[in-house]
This record gives structure tokens, sequence and C-alpha cells, in this order.
């Protein structure tokens, strides 16, 4: 039997652009993962206020979530995303690490739905929230 959450550890560890942003795998297992991306000067996005771009928060929630419905009891394998909507609520305060969590809430026997939600040191303002659809590996 293939354990999936070390293979959604090891995915995301091996993607490059999840390296370059410096992802951290946390929390991985039965439809649900913890992602943080600590705060790199590369990152920003306005110099003047140092607040990192909109893109790698993006690119965070969706690796996070792509992770949950690959650590979901029920998926064989891997996955893509196939719609992903975010919502930015307020600017992530620059030097602090975004940790976003995602949970598969829903499968069918193609599609996973996801939730996620981003947050700096703030764990009451999310920075952002997501939801998405993403691929399953048919079961059949």
């Amino acid at each position: 039997m293939v354990d999936l959450t070390a293979l959604a550890r090891q995915f995301i560890e091996a993607l490059p652009h999840s390296v370059l942003l410096g992802m951290e795998p946390q929390e991985m297992g039965a439809g649900v993962a913890t992602i943080r991306m600590p705060y790199k000067t590369e990152l920003i996005g306005d110099p003047v206020t140092g607040v990192i771009h909109g893109g790698a928060v993006s690119a965070l929630m969706d690796t996070c979530c792509g992770a949950a419905v690959m650590s979901h009891p029920d998926n064989k394998g891997g996955t893509a995303t196939i719609d992903l909507r975010i919502d930015y609520m307020r600017a992530a305060t620059p030097g602090q690490t975004i940790t976003a969590r995602a949970t598969c809430y829903h499968m069918t026997r193609s599609v996973a739905f996801v939730r996620a939600v981003a947050l700096d040191d703030d764990t009451e303002n999310p920075v952002a929230t997501a939801t998405g659809a993403f691929t399953v590996e048919d079961k059949r």
C-alpha cells in the first residue's frame, strides 16, 4: 500500500518552485495539509512596504490544496488543479511566516473539492482564503 502522506510530502519537497519559495510541509494526512512559507526578501512584491507578492501566496495555497487532495485516503495518487479561487483579505505582515492549511472536504470519482486559509502571525485575520477543485485519479 502506498503511503499517500509520505508521497505528498516528497512531492512538495521535490517541486522546484516549492523549494525556491521555501515551503516547509508541516502536517499532512487524511485530506488535511499545512505548509509554511517563511518570509524571504526575494518574494517581496512591493519594495516600499516589504509585502510578499500575491503570486507567492497563491503558489503556497495551490500547493497546500494539492497536498490535501494527495493525502486524502480515497485518492489513488496524483492530482492537478482544475480551478482555484483565491480571495486576498489583506497584505501579509512583512517579516512574518505565512502558513496555509487546506482541507479536502469532498471527493467524487474524478474531482476533489478543497478549502484553504493562509495566515501569518495574526491568526484572527486571514491573509487569504481559497476554494478549489482538483483532479482525482479514477478509482475504477
